[in-house]
């Protein structure tokens, strides 16, 4: 009976001691296990050609940053999924990301109607997120609060709708426009707000004012409403593909005038679709493609996958500056040191400067690029701010 205790007791001194041993050994283990960071967008349905840009983008970086080292000296692995342009599809993506892979940052979606949702599983998961092209005020800011683990790398609706505004009036000197816009899309609705906002308040009369609902694919009766409103500049704030079949039958049916956008545009497809429609149409976007800051980049994309970088390529890769530049600053891979850090963010991206203000998760202060569309090539006009 008595040997029984001593027997125990040496065996737990044993057990002690090897767990002393292993500490440093699962510690070591530890700083090199590979640090997950998440992806989400379109990689398929009509916006696919973005969001297979933004993560092979983002895929390019990991593995660049990794071969150079790695960060904190640890190595990345980026995790992809498809929302497939839906909502639940995104809310669903970053459930998993946060509580089944662990990430410890998502990049993406481009899409406001993706990243409004998405809010309430990052704050109760604790993980930061920064959206691409999501450009609607509510994607940080809610009743004038801000959302605490919201952020994005692009300016907002309000500040787009205002530089299409104003410089169709300022600039162009147009003094009567016309709207067709998605009803269905909060990202047409917001562009569409403050386009009429502003151009009203310069003086500029809105002739007329026609909506259609996503799926559409025949616009003529909008834009016979249009067309017998006579305006000198129609602005259109949505997506590529509806922009190619509503520009290709606006010519068709007679109208002349000049056709205006967002960052919705910007798409290689779209000049395939509607080269000669979209001919002297002018776009708010987000850089000038041709921008010397810009070109390492777009040859690096284009050596590893053998097309052009879309629009949201850029964004994505400002996205993964400001996620690297934050862990730098933190020292750590801990999601809420890294949401800490990306509240002082103050980078210089291929975009333009990114100054997060704390207030509103948004980069504030960031110029939009005007871009003409001339014989199917994107040219740059200037910066512009109303």
């Amino acid at each position: 009976m008595s040997g029984k205790p001593g027997r125990s007791v040496v065996v737990a001194l044993c057990v002690a001691l090897s767990l002393t041993f292993l500490l440093p050994v699962a510690a070591a283990q530890d700083k090199g296990q590979v640090v997950k960071i998440g992806w989400i967008g379109s990689l398929t349905g009509d916006q696919a050609v973005w969001g297979q840009c933004e993560f092979n983008t983002v895929k390019m970086l990991v593995e660049e940053l990794n071969a150079a080292g790695g960060l904190l000296g640890r190595k990345l692995e980026v995790i992809g999924y498809d929302t497939r342009g839906d909502a639940m599809e995104a809310v669903n993506a970053v459930r998993r990301l946060t509580s089944q892979d662990k990430v410890v940052t998502i990049i993406g979606p481009n899409a406001s109607g993706q990243a409004i949702p998405i809010s309430s599983i990052l704050e109760e998961m604790k993980v930061p997120d920064i959206a691409t092209v999501a450009t609607n005020p509510k994607v940080t800011v809610v009743d004038g609060k801000v959302k605490p683990f919201n952020f994005r790398v692009c300016f907002i609706d309000p500040y787009q709708g205002a530089v299409a505004a104003g410089y169709a009036y300022d600039v162009l000197k147009f003094r009567k426009a016309a709207v067709l816009y998605d009803v269905a899309d909060d990202y047409s609705q917001g562009l569409t707000e403050f386009f009429i906002k502003t151009f009203t308040q310069k003086g500029g009369k809105i002739v007329a004012k026609e909506a259609f609902k996503f799926g559409d694919t025949d616009f003529r009766p909008q834009l016979s409403k249009i067309k017998a409103a006579n305006p000198e500049v129609i602005f259109m704030p949505y997506f590529f593909k509806e922009v190619a079949l509503s520009a290709n039958q606006a010519r068709e049916l007679g109208i002349k005038c000049v056709l205006m956008g967002g960052d919705g545009w910007p798409s290689e497809v779209l000049l395939e679709m509607a080269k000669d429609a979209i001919e002297g149409s002018y776009i708010v976007n987000h850089l000038d493609f041709e921008d010397p800051e810009v070109q390492d980049f777009k040859q690096r994309y284009m050596k590893k996958y053998n097309r052009k970088v879309e629009l949201n390529g850029y964004l994505a890769h400002d996205a993964f500056l400001m996620f690297v530049d934050a862990v730098k600053r933190a020292g750590s891979f801990d999601p809420v040191a890294i949401r800490d850090a990306l509240e002082t963010t103050d980078i210089k991206g291929i975009t333009g400067r990114i100054r997060i203000d704390k207030n509103t998760h948004n980069p504030e202060g960031k110029e939009a690029a005007i871009i003409k569309i001339v014989n199917g090539n994107y040219v740059f006009q200037q910066k512009y701010a109303p």
